[in-house]
């Protein structure tokens, strides 16, 4: 009983021994494996850093509207007569847009000429008369406020005559009418809106921070996408008073629109262009990495040889080991030449696709800006440029 107890633990320890040894086997030479394991040449493109002129900018969303544009109403009550404009139509200032029935005014107004007319004659006759010796001075007064008011009366009942035509205040394009022929209109009843789609304004809000960039008069870039702005402007006002809620100040730009592209209440990309600087150090944004321990980018720099191939061998190694086959491949292709070195920067302001970099790099270093997804550091590169797409310029390979 006991032999077989013996037996029994002898196979359990053998059968232990030989997992654990198989195992720490296995590991060891995994290990070795990826040890030994070549790491694969990535292929990207990169750019050489060089000192370049930098036109920095602050950028900012806006909306624009019209420097002339109202919501045209008529001023007193009456049935539309005539509709003497059509959609997009351009108008000039002036010009008669709505006509309201006006017959009853257009008979006052004569009856008023009429009597302005017999108070002129009779002012006339009492002058006369007075001259002559035989009329007072109180009827020539008489006669001469009667005149006066009678001229009074047909300059009011002028005034509520032309009341009853609604014409352009300025010129414009005016938009799509509102009423029709027949239709009553009171008093403030909104017909149609006038644009004048010439000159533009653009009002946008950037930080206080950048308050003191700003000046009266300076360039200003619009347009619908932040790659394309075709609209240039300046600057014509700048509110005083910073938002006490969102700490941004109001700045208000105007702009020409002769194609009449921009759309009043349309929202637009805008840019303050600042002064430019020289000897600025700038990469491509997509160079740019962003991580938790920091900004970094990858710099292409020629490989280190291992310090053990720069050593003489010994005389006894050099004899024992065997001379080289003539067809063998020399020992410098086993190194790559070119790695990158993964270095933190301290990026600063973007613009047009670069990114200013305040600390890390120099001229003359060469940046990785695109393919840095499959980088570590010290992964043997090939620089490859034929597709670079921080140069949108560059032109593209043809398809085979």
């Amino acid at each position: 009983m006991i032999k077989r107890f013996i037996i029994a633990f002898v196979l359990l320890v053998l059968i232990c021994g030989g997992i654990v040894g198989f195992n720490m086997f296995r590991d060891n030479a995994i290990e070795q494996f990826f040890a030994n394991m070549p790491v694969a040449t990535v292929t990207v493109a990169a750019e050489t850093v060089e000192p370049r002129d930098w036109t920095p900018g602050i950028e900012a969303l806006g909306t624009v509207r019209a420097a002339q544009g109202v919501d045209l109403t008529v001023e007193t009550a009456g049935v539309v007569k005539e509709v003497l404009f059509t959609s997009n139509q351009k108008v000039e200032a002036g010009e008669i847009l709505i006509q309201l029935d006006d017959a009853v005014q257009r008979a006052d107004l004569e009856a008023g000429k009429t009597q302005a007319a017999l108070d002129k004659t009779t002012l006339n006759r009492a002058a006369e008369l007075q001259k002559r010796g035989v009329g007072s001075d109180v009827t020539l007064d008489q006669a001469r406020a009667a005149a006066s008011a009678s001229e009074s009366e047909v300059a009011k009942l002028q005034a509520v005559l032309d009341q009853k035509q609604l014409r352009a205040p300025f010129s414009g394009t005016i938009g799509i009418p509102r009423v029709d022929i027949g239709q009553y209109l009171a008093p403030g009843t909104i017909v149609a809106t006038i644009q004048d789609l010439e000159t533009m304004r653009a009002d946008f809000a950037i930080p206080e921070q950048q308050l003191n960039l700003l000046k009266i008069g300076g360039p200003v870039r619009f347009g619908v996408t932040a790659e394309d702005m075709p609209f240039v402007g300046t600057i014509k006002g700048i509110e005083p008073k910073v938002d006490p809620t969102s700490r941004m100040v109001t700045v208000r730009a105007e702009v020409t629109n002769p194609e009449g592209k921009l759309s009043p209440g349309q929202f637009v990309q805008v840019e303050v262009v600042l002064p430019e600087e020289k000897d600025v150090l700038a990469v491509a944004q997509t160079s740019l990495v962003t991580s938790l321990y920091g900004d970094y980018v990858y710099v292409v720099k020629p490989a280190k040889k291992d310090e053990e191939e720069t050593k003489p061998a010994e005389a006894g190694e050099a004899s024992a080991q065997p001379a080289p086959a003539a067809d063998a491949q020399p020992a410098a292709d086993a190194q790559p030449a070119m790695v990158a070195t993964q270095v933190f920067v301290k990026p600063g302001r973007r613009s047009h696709g670069l990114v200013e970099i305040l600390e890390g790099i120099s001229a003359g270093d060469q940046v990785v800006t695109a393919g840095q997804n499959r980088l570590s550091n010290g992964t043997p590169v090939n620089v490859d440029n034929t597709v670079n797409p921080a140069n949108p310029a560059q032109p593209q390979p043809a398809a085979k």
